[in-house]
């Protein structure tokens, strides 16, 4: 498409948006774009429409068909509503979850949702104010409902909201009903078809009776509850980000037993304008720095955090020096799940018929705790979606100890179905006492892992191409990757090369290939080397960028050794990340 026509298009697509139908609050904005010198904005807007994919909606607010509105927000919901109703025609009733974080527009979005869905005969429990991600998920199972709504953007920067869509088991929709809900989105073609008169009757306000039940819940996960005791004045920092974990966690600490929460009170404020941060990512240092200085201030034992909506985590612990560092994600699920195994191990819980699971792109160590504890490992796609999907197929048969992500997340329970940094921020203090009680501190703990298991480390790098030719791009770098792949990484021969599109295993070495038991495609591309090294390279599915992973072995005879090899293998990540030119 030319620039004319796309010009031609966008013209034609705003000029709708002045009708009768929209308020007047976008029309003046639409007005404003479409008479500005400067066409980008009005393209940006308008330049596609808002894609309603498997994990719903995310992107900028504001007006337009490419922006997260009140009218891309109820074709979303008016599409889910009518596929609901043939989904469960058989049902006297049909209900669902909504729920929100604290991000400009939330609540509005919400309520809006409310409407929609109550508008069309479905009877609606939504949240009194705004909640941690997971507890939704919680609350589908807990009220028996049909599907959910979370309005939120995760960690996005401030500009974003988004709308996540849940089904009956309390997980992110997957295959049949992620592309059966796509097409019933797809098909509502103008405003008029959005029921957007709210039936009040069908609107049912939630708040505390399920707090109450989800942290009851959370805190049956507890495996050390007399360690806890002993160490229950353990210094533990914890801070929201002006997110939705201010809700429930500091509480959920408390109903453990630690009894030394300190807060970060300037972070504890929830806002969607994140006012103490450039990103509100509890993976970012500069995210945690805050919270760093209340731990150099009080001498903290653990720093904690969650991310606006807290289903994700980040922890900060001492080094061997003293200072206050940021763990990765790799080792937050590593840590979490080695406790799991290893505490079921030592109460005698395991029969040999439990599972652990986590993503193609978390690090491999985790396998090998696995096999040294004889306890089955599931690789899935990245989403908890998928992770959940692995709990449902097997939760007849066999008992679920946790599963995680590299990206912050993990679940330690089947109650909920999606990352939950209520239950994990709980067990990771857990952990804390649980260590102190062998003698160790977190570094230590993470240490004897390494040498137990072999070491690795991991660094990912997103890069970000926004916009309509910030998409072509990134999918002309999957093409390159495809038609031209790496021949060495950091020194080290590639000699496996798995393609998720296809389901392909191909052996550089014999040429030989093999298929994949995965439940469905996906465009991903992992490329691993003699040496152990293993790179993922694949699009992220809710922002404008192109994620590598890079996972790199090293040899750890004593703890001792662990800062050289820390120092080693950020050499051989840097080599790789050169053979990939980011």
């Amino acid at each position: 498409m030319n620039n004319d026509q796309l010009m031609k298009e966008v013209v034609a697509k705003a000029n709708v948006w002045l009708g009768d139908g929209y308020d007047e609050e976008t029309r003046l904005e639409v007005k404003r774009m479409l008479d500005a010198d400067d066409k980008t904005e009005l393209i940006e807007s308008f330049y596609r429409d808002l894609e309603f994919g498997t994990g719903g909606l995310r992107g900028i607010m504001g007006a337009g068909s490419n922006r997260m509105n009140i009218y891309t927000v109820g074709a979303a919901t008016q599409g889910l509503a009518n596929y609901l109703k043939e989904a469960f025609a058989d049902l006297p009733e049909i209900k669902v979850v909504v729920g929100h974080d604290v991000r400009n527009n939330s609540r509005k979005f919400a309520e809006i949702v409310a409407d929609i869905f109550s508008a069309n005969g479905i009877t609606v429990y939504l949240f009194e104010d705004f909640r941690p991600t997971p507890e939704l998920s919680f609350a589908i199972r807990h009220l028996g409902c049909q599907s959910g709504v979370n309005i939120t953007a995760s960690h996005n920067p401030k500009e974003y909201n988004g709308y996540k869509a849940y089904w009956a088991d309390g997980a992110q929709i997957i295959a049949p009903h992620d592309v059966n809900i796509i097409d019933n989105v797809n098909k509502i073609k103008s405003v008029s078809e959005i029921k957007f008169q709210g039936d009040k009757s069908r609107i049912h306000i939630i708040g505390k009776e399920i707090d109450d039940a989800f942290l009851a819940a959370i805190k049956g996960l507890s495996l050390s509850p007399d360690v806890i005791k002993k160490y229950h004045d353990l210094k533990i920092v914890y801070t929201p980000i002006h997110g939705t974990g201010v809700k429930l966690i500091p509480e959920s600490l408390r109903n453990y037993g630690f009894t030394n929460i300190i807060n970060v009170p300037e972070q504890d404020v929830p806002s969607g304008d994140f006012p103490t941060v450039d990103s509100p990512n509890p993976e970012n240092p500069s995210a945690m720095a805050m919270a760093i200085a209340k731990a150099k201030e009080v001498g903290a034992d653990l720093v904690v955090a969650s991310d606006p909506d807290a289903d994700r985590i980040g922890c900060v612990i001492r080094n061997n020096a003293g200072e206050y560092v940021l763990i990765n994600g790799n080792q937050i699920v590593m840590i979490l799940l080695n406790y799991l195994m290893t505490r079921n191990a030592e109460l005698g819980k395991l029969t040999g018929n439990e599972y652990i699971v986590k993503t193609i792109v978390t690090t491999e160590t985790i396998k090998a705790i696995a096999d040294a504890n004889h306890i089955k490992m599931f690789d899935c796609y990245t989403g908890f979606k998928w992770i959940a999907a692995v709990i449902r197929d097997h939760e007849a048969t066999s008992r679920y100890l946790g599963g995680g992500e590299e990206s912050y997340g993990f679940l330690a329970e089947t109650f909920a179905r999606d990352k939950d940094s209520v239950s994990a921020i709980s067990l990771m203090a857990e952990i804390a006492a649980w260590a102190k009680d062998k003698g160790m501190d977190f570094m230590e703990m993470l240490q004897d892992i390494y040498l137990k298991y072999g070491f690795s480390r991991e660094e990912g790098i997103s890069v970000v191409r926004t916009g309509k030719s910030g998409a072509e791009e990134i999918q002309q770098m999957m093409r390159d990757f495809r038609s031209n792949p790496p021949k060495e990484l950091g020194g080290s021969k590639v000699v496996t090369i798995k393609d998720y599109a296809d389901l392909n295993v191909i052996d550089t070495v014999t040429g030989n290939i093999a298929k994949m038991d995965m439940p469905t495609t996906s465009n991903v591309l992992q490329f691993f080397t003699e040496d152990g090294t293993k790179v993922s390279v694949r699009p992220s599915g809710t922002e404008p960028k192109i994620k590598f992973y890079i996972e790199v072995k090293g040899h750890m005879n004593t703890k001792a050794d662990y800062d050289a090899c820390i120092r080693e293998a950020g050499k051989k990540i840097d080599a790789v990340k050169q053979d990939l030119h980011i």
